[in-house]
């Protein structure tokens, strides 16, 4: 790796800076996140009535968090949904989704969000915004691509529903907001409609140390792929003038 980099520099690549926001994944069967924070807490919808369109206001347990929901469907536990294969999850299944809305009188602001997001498929979207303007777009491929095949991730976890849903992985998924970046509203939505988008667990706070294991970074893998290419050449062409 060391030398791609110095062979990429060399032939005029910048190797991107750490980025303002990274994305990881919990080991199989975690269901809750191993970064550590200032301050958190968690919406568990489990005093949540359940149907479709539901708006209510949340502390996420008692933190110093206050949020509200817009237009969330809840759900009782299924084969798809809910941490810990019991009590209720947040569900959307169109374009038009729902909306958390996050506020806080701490001074640092609100940079994380993660959750247990359960039978992931690709139309499972998040828009993080910090006030009116489009802060971070999620979209599930890079961490689809990183579970892979891995099999551990498949099925759901829980007894209660073991053996169940085999096609989807199950994983906590965890965004952090670096270098003073923070959000302070959160768009959950299915995009193309492929199917369900079943989450629970929310976790919203200011992190100190981050967990689970790094997705690597699309515009990473675009310039090191761009750096194999060039390197490629750059050895053809010195091949073919030791050869003249």
């Amino acid at each position: 790796m060391r030398h791609l980099f110095l062979a990429a520099a060399a032939f005029g690549l910048s190797v991107p800076a750490g980025a303002a926001v990274v994305v990881s994944y919990e080991n199989p069967g975690v269901q809750s996140t191993t970064a550590t924070f200032d301050f958190v807490g968690v919406e568990t919808f489990e005093s949540r009535p359940l149907g479709a369109g539901q708006t209510f206001t949340t502390t996420f347990g008692g933190s110093e968090i206050s949020g509200e929901y817009k237009g969330v469907r809840i759900d009782d536990a299924n084969q798809y949904g809910s941490a810990g294969g019991a009590g209720k999850h947040a569900v959307t299944f169109s374009t038009g989704g729902y909306e958390i809305l996050l506020s806080t009188a701490r001074p640092e602001g609100i940079n994380y969000f993660g959750y247990w997001l359960s039978a992931l498929d690709a139309g499972n979207k998040l828009d993080f915004f910090k006030g009116a303007s489009l802060v971070y777009s999620f979209t599930p491929a890079a961490v689809l691509g990183a579970i892979g095949s891995n099999g551990a991730y498949f099925c759901n976890p829980n007894s209660q529903f073991a053996g169940q849903n085999c096609g989807e992985p199950y994983a906590f998924v965890n965004i952090f907001f670096k270098d003073g970046l923070t959000i302070d509203r959160i768009r959950v939505y299915e995009s193309p409609e492929v199917g369900g988008y079943e989450s629970d667990s929310h976790t919203v706070g200011y992190f100190l140390s981050q967990g689970g294991n790094v997705v690597p970074e699309p515009g990473t893998w675009a310039m090191l792929i761009a750096g194999f290419g060039l390197v490629g050449a750059g050895l053809r062409r010195r091949r073919a003038i030791v050869a003249a």
